[in-house]
């Protein structure tokens, strides 16, 4: 069973953050995991232990090499530095190249504080809160929600096939809290009006979490 309090595990934010082609918004995400540095560092960059809580990944993965993950985003490995820091470009689509940083800390022996800053252009977000208003950053926030739960799953030794997982009840209910959750941060960092922010949460949750048969593009990360 998935402990929906684990939701509160997550420190979210959003802010500036300059990319390699100037002025950036980011999404920051936070929590403590029970498991050593080195032991993160290689559940995040050991293909084979990436497959078992992200996805399927390829790809010559050193610096300066590329990924590609199945059904999902790729692009360049830009920094790796072992074992507290791994930056990629993530890019789902033409004109779509955005920056994903993992910053690892050890807290204590056996817990590490892991840090996952997504970082796009200013002008795609912009574009994207104008064409979907702020629940595109909803949608991008709660898909890393999921990806970070996904890793806590997988590092507790439970059952996880990443290419189903997403379809339990109690997942869906809790992409449905994160959104709710993201809207919530959206909304002090913007000013964002309650029916805005309303409208955002619901294509959000429609996006992660469609009720059966409805349908939806699910995706773990966006």
């Amino acid at each position: 069973m998935i402990d929906i309090d684990q939701l509160n595990a997550t420190h979210r934010e959003i802010g500036n953050r300059a990319v390699a082609s100037g002025e950036g918004r980011s999404l920051l995400l936070r929590r403590v995991y029970d498991t050593s540095v080195a032991d993160m560092w290689s559940a995040c960059t050991d293909p084979e232990r990436i497959s078992r809580w992200l996805g399927p990944v390829e790809g010559d993965l050193r610096l300066g090499g590329t990924y590609q993950l199945k059904d999902n985003a790729g692009g360049e490995i830009l920094r790796c530095e072992e074992p507290h820091l791994l930056k990629v470009t993530w890019v789902l689509g033409e004109g779509m190249s955005t920056e994903v940083e993992v910053r690892l800390a050890a807290d204590g022996d056996d817990r590490t504080v892991f840090e996952l800053e997504h970082a796009s252009p200013a002008g795609i977000v912009d574009e994207m809160v104008r064409a979907y208003g702020p629940g595109g950053t909803i949608g991008i926030g709660g898909g890393w929600d999921l990806a970070l739960l996904g890793l806590d799953r997988y590092l507790r030794g439970a059952p996880l096939d990443p290419a189903t997982w997403e379809d339990e009840p109690e997942v869906r209910e809790y992409a449905k809290r994160s959104c709710h959750a993201w809207g919530a941060v959206i909304q002090q960092a913007w000013g964002t009006s309650d029916d805005d922010i309303a409208a955002a949460v619901a294509f959000g949750v429609q996006h992660f979490a469609p009720e059966p048969g409805a349908g939806g593009p699910g995706g773990a990360t966006g």
